[in-house]
């Protein structure tokens, strides 16, 4: 597996956990009572922080098992990277289109920061995905 394989793994895994973890706190702080009264701003802090680290924390491990390989990206490791990105900067604007649509109808600041925390979670998704379908089907830019 290349390098940069490795990497959107370790990407799409801990996006997707640390979405769920963050729902499971949210709908868990809601009980039986309406979700958008759920605190959910320290939650979701908490939650990109620790996305972020995580990310980080296990890229060095990949780093340091990986020794001298990662100097091995070549010109097909760039390509998927920039077809992943423009993939993935589709969702990313109709996250941001519904954030905006929920603002103008003065929707509850919860679900305006909601859809656009699972914009950048689906967007993240999906960018993995276009790149691990690239590593394992084969890519061909048009």
């Amino acid at each position: 597996m290349a390098f940069e394989e490795k990497r959107t793994w370790v990407f799409a895994l801990v996006t997707l956990a640390g979405y769920l973890v963050y729902l499971a706190v949210v709908l868990g702080r809601a009980g039986s009572g309406p979700v958008d009264e759920a605190p959910y701003v320290a939650a979701m802090l908490w939650t990109i922080a620790a996305m972020v680290v995580v990310t980080v924390l296990a890229y060095l491990v990949i780093v340091a098992a990986s020794g001298g390989e990662r100097e091995l990206t070549d010109q097909r490791d760039r390509e998927i990277e920039r077809f992943g990105t423009h993939v993935g900067q589709g969702m990313l604007v109709l996250g941001a289109v519904g954030a905006l649509v929920l603002a103008m109808l003065e929707v509850a600041h919860f679900w305006i920061a909601n859809a656009l925390f699972l914009g950048f979670v689906l967007t993240s998704l999906l960018e993995s995905v276009a790149k691990l379908v690239a590593y394992r089907r084969g890519f061909q830019p048009w």
